[in-house]
């Protein structure tokens, strides 16, 4: 075995004693996640729908008669009650029992014969933003559907007509969406608590001090206390990618085997910042104040949630350094797109590029230790 390596063998064989005795702690480590996956995945829901909804009905005739109906059968809309004033209709949509409020004006037929024209008034509760988008956006398209059939009439049809096909997720379902990307944040939860725990508790029971006093060479002790972790990591991750394909059934349009292999270098990423972790923290308390830290932008700044394109420039730029971007785009790429290596090699590469800068440095930290000791 080469030099730097030395002690290895020993460690590895410590730590996999350590994690077949410490069975609660390993129970621990691959339930929970599970049962976040399973929380996660049926309570986010991005498919806005039965949004509720009263309505201020001052005309009263056939033709607003058929533009409630429209907003009623569309699906995102639920017509809750009828209101007769418009301090009801305020006041419904302040008190919370409504998020929109629909006003038909009391001319709105005769506006229709007399003009060809007529203005219906949509109150929208903005204070949540991805409901108000999506009634918004479904109210203006109602009442364009209204317009063009009223212009057109029954057996016209529109010089252009676009025909979107959505393509990897034709149903819209969030579940498809969000667990891939769900899948880089619990992992890097389980394994960056797993290596970080695994040194400071060496720590506080004094047994780390009698470690550098031993011939183990500093990336030997790391290499020894990462690769049991490492393969914790991956029986985790071949239980989420088995609760994701039968129980949420998400379909895997690529090769799973490769999503296995490719999971590697982000798992040992993950690993060795929990190394890096350990290196500075004194305590197990403050080992999960930092790994907080760490685990937050992985949230934010993955893509996981909010698409990185959008986000301000000095921000785009930071989730490059963000190593569940790259595994969000490998897991969606392999799940949703049906994505090869010859796609994800790029994101594949950077993650063991990190995965070894990251040993490599958490080894020099402890070498300065060993060497003060």
């Amino acid at each position: 075995m080469p030099k730097a390596l030395r002690g290895f063998g020993a460690v590895l064989y410590k730590e996999v004693l350590h994690i077949r005795r410490d069975t609660m702690a390993l129970v621990f480590a691959l339930l929970v996640p599970l049962l976040q996956m399973v929380i996660l995945g049926f309570g986010i829901d991005t498919n806005i729908r039965q949004v509720k909804t009263v309505v201020l009905d001052e005309d009263g005739r056939q033709a607003s008669r058929e533009l409630i109906d429209r907003f009623r059968n569309s699906d995102i809309f639920r017509v809750v009650g009828y209101v007769h004033s418009d301090e009801e209709l305020n006041e419904a949509i302040v008190s919370g029992r409504a998020k929109v409020g629909v006003k038909v004006p009391v001319d709105y037929a005769d506006q229709l014969i007399d003009r060809g024209t007529a203005q219906v008034l949509v109150l929208i509760d903005g204070s949540d933003s991805s409901v108000a988008g999506q009634a918004m956006n479904v109210s203006t398209a109602i009442g364009l559907d209204e317009s063009l059939r009223r212009v057109l009439g029954p057996r016209q049809q529109l010089p252009v007509q676009v025909r979107p096909k959505l393509l990897f997720n034709p149903d819209s379902r969030s579940p498809n969406f969000f667990l891939p990307g769900l899948t880089a944040v619990i992992l890097l939860n389980v394994s960056t608590f797993l290596t970080a725990f695994s040194i400071v508790r060496e720590r506080e029971r004094g047994t780390l001090e009698q470690l550098f006093v031993t011939p183990v060479r500093p990336l030997g002790l790391m290499l020894g206390k990462l690769v049991p972790y490492l393969g914790v990591g991956f029986i985790e991750l071949c239980a989420i990618v088995f609760f994701m394909r039968t129980v949420f059934q998400v379909p895997i349009h690529g090769h799973w085997v490769l999503l296995l292999v490719l999971s590697l270098p982000y798992l040992f990423v993950n690993l060795s910042i929990g190394l890096l972790i350990s290196s500075k923290a004194q305590s197990q308390a403050e080992a999960m104040q930092m790994a907080m830290f760490v685990i937050l932008p992985t949230i934010f700044f993955s893509g996981y949630i909010f698409p990185r394109e959008t986000m301000p420039l000095p921000f785009y730029l930071f989730s490059f350094v963000v190593p569940a971007t790259y595994f969000v785009d490998i897991s969606r790429g392999i799940i949703l797109r049906g994505a090869g290596l010859a796609e994800l090699w790029v994101d594949a590469l950077v993650l063991v590029g990190m995965g070894m800068g990251l040993v490599l440095l958490a080894a020099k930290r402890f070498q300065k230790k060993i060497i003060a000791t």
